[in-house]
């Protein structure tokens, strides 16, 4: 069942849906029946425990191997492909032909200093025991496929892109710092859809030729071994269900199963969903965990995997790191319970406190995360404020997810220009049916509203005035010392953020460019970053440091890689790219390690 509020007019996804559907329930009876006959004492060669993109690139590359496999979630089928359907579908490349055609230098090098800049990797690089071992491998090794045939790939599968690159995580304000020194950020023509279709029509393929067979419905809770050695799954069945994609399923149990493979790969996700345990991990140099978030994934993001697997003698390594938004808002039309989604903004709004202080330099929209997300924490307050204008909104504000970009989703070119004219219409949509729009035509109306939506009164109309007029005055010159100013100036030389991502530069108290506009801005859940500690196979690790026989992850579940690719930030655009990538590998490795 499609759900009703995700994109629409997806037409090849439906084709999609439907052809394979036919396809495999006309052969499902039958591979489910081959497979046992096949190896009186397992299942399948495979099990992949997961139905998002890192278990569906890794079922893929299985089965393309000529491997038999068992594909598991305990979601029903709506929600195949996961988290990365929902997804903006924002991809890292390196020295890319898109930003060739915008002018943009860069290179490996370039690339691998700015993500040493952000991973900040700490944890033992050096000594094969160090949680960040193997990640600063998968570093180097991803580095190398995003500058590499990460793209001829996706290409080759039919993947395209928007043609001009976003500039995301500038960063902190050093050449060796955290940040994208350049451009980077590809959005996907047809966002997280596209980037889900090709490997999900690879695997029904799969499906309808007997290699592949999926059990929805079937939630792992505990992994088989014997001997020492991985040798399948046990679980429960849960009931069937009609739920919508991201909609929460049911959890009532009508049978339980176990199933054995001579390799069980977990591509099972994060744990974003699950506030107890994002808070339970949060590190302690992002101060207070927050007492109130909403929520960046659908609620079967929960993050159970990872004990799981852990029973079974995988290593989880660097829990405390993790990727939450600062810029949430409260989804008016929610499809999960706490539904939150993220404004990706441009550079010209100001950002303030809960209690009406400007932050500081690299608290700047769009270049420091992390930062700003310790900052937040520091005030003692769970929220934020963007103060803005019409003007600026309707260039800059975009906002994260398949489902709010029916233009590029669609690929829908007259819809996708209009942005040129008129502010898109979910912005308009937040902004009118929203629960954390303030907008007024004077700065005390907007203060008024702005302490009317939080109760508290905080924000003191003379204090913000002043800082508003402060920042005001720098323009009046093409150079300044305010910091933000300056980036506005930075992103307007290039052509990509003056094209499409950045107003033109103006006072937030000029009339004309109103009305005035205030945000308040939520901490949002999304990735994990650390996670299950795998070698360059994608095999699991134990506490030694050695392979636990015929146990492999992929995905979030494993920090995208090596139990934390992206160390302690990320530099966007490489959490798809990511769940891509080690899918590949562990998929790969899965079948070369069960080839006859």
């Amino acid at each position: 069942m499609e759900n009703p509020a995700a994109p629409t007019g997806i037409t090849r996804r439906r084709a999609l849906t439907v052809t394979g559907g036919v396809l495999a329930t006309a052969a499902l009876a039958q591979t489910a029946a081959a497979f046992p006959a096949a190896a009186a004492a397992q299942d399948a060669d495979a099990i992949v425990v997961g139905h998002g993109l890192a278990g569906l690139v890794a079922t893929a590359e299985l089965a393309a191997a000529g491997r038999r496999v068992l594909l598991l979630d305990q979601e029903p089928e709506a929600s195949l492909g996961g988290q990365a359907f929902w997804s903006f579908g924002g991809l890292f490349f390196v020295d890319s032909d898109e930003q060739r055609l915008m002018g943009i230098k860069d290179s490996r090098d370039l690339a691998w200093q700015d993500w040493l800049g952000a991973a900040g990797f700490d944890r033992g690089v050096d000594d094969p025991a160090g949680q960040d071992y193997w990640a600063y491998k998968w570093a180097q090794a991803y580095v190398d496929f995003a500058s590499g045939e990460k793209r001829s790939w996706l290409s080759g599968l039919g993947v395209q892109w928007f043609p001009i690159v976003g500039w995301a995580e500038r960063g902190g304000g050093l050449a060796d710092g955290h940040g994208n020194s350049v451009p980077r950020f590809h959005v996907t023509w047809g966002t997280g859809p596209a980037v889900v279709e090709p490997f999900e029509k690879k695997v029904r393929a799969a499906v309808a030729a007997g290699k592949v067979a999926f059990r929805f419905r079937h939630r792992v809770d505990g992994i088989v071994t014997t001997g020492g050695a991985v040798t399948g799954v046990r679980g429960a069945i849960l009931e069937p269900s009609s739920a919508a994609r991201g909609k929460p399923s049911s959890r009532t149990v009508v049978g339980d199963f176990e199933l054995h493979a001579p390799v069980v790969v977990v591509t099972s996700g994060g744990i974003g969903a699950n506030h107890d345990l994002v808070r339970q991990n949060w590190p302690v140099r992002l101060g207070t965990p927050p007492k109130t978030m909403i929520t960046g994934v659908p609620a079967h993001v929960d993050g159970r995997m990872l004990a799981i697997t852990q029973a079974a003698g995988g290593r989880i390594v660097n829990p405390d790191r993790m990727w939450h938004y600062t810029e949430g808002l409260r989804n008016y039309a929610p499809i999960w319970p706490d539904h939150g989604i993220r404004i990706l903004p441009g550079p010209s709004s100001m950002w303030f406190d809960a209690t009406g202080k400007r932050f500081n330099a690299p608290d700047v929209p769009g270049y420091d995360t992390l930062h700003t997300l310790k900052s937040i924490t520091g005030s003692g307050y769970d929220y934020s404020w963007f103060v803005t204008t019409q003007k600026i909104i309707a260039k800059e504000f975009a906002l994260s997810g398949s489902e709010q970009n029916p233009d590029l989703t669609n690929k829908n070119i007259l819809q996708l220009l209009s942005r040129i004219w008129q502010t898109p219409e979910p912005i308009e949509k937040f902004k009118n049916n929203g629960v954390d729009f303030v907008v007024a035509s004077t700065l005390p109306e907007l203060v008024t509203g702005m302490n009317k939506l939080t109760g508290n009164g905080l924000i003191d109309l003379p204090d913000l005035k002043r800082q508003i007029e402060a920042r005001d005055r720098e323009i009046d010159n093409p150079y300044t010392k305010d910091v933000q100013v300056m980036g506005i100036r930075n992103a307007l030389s290039y052509p990509g953020d003056s094209l499409s991502r950045t107003a033109s530069i103006h006072r937030i108290l000029d009339s004309s460019a109103g009305p005035l506009i205030a945000v308040r801005l939520n901490i949002l859940t999304r990735k994990t970053l650390g996670g299950l500690q795998t070698d360059l196979s994608g095999r699991v690790l134990d506490q030694t440091g050695s392979p636990v026989p015929g146990l492999y992850a992929a995905g979030v579940v494993a920090g995208f890689g090596g139990g934390g690719v992206h160390g302690y930030r990320s530099l966007e655009g490489t959490f798809l790219g990511g769940c891509l990538f080690s899918g590949r590998q562990a998929g790969r490795a899965a079948a070369a390690a069960t080839a006859t």
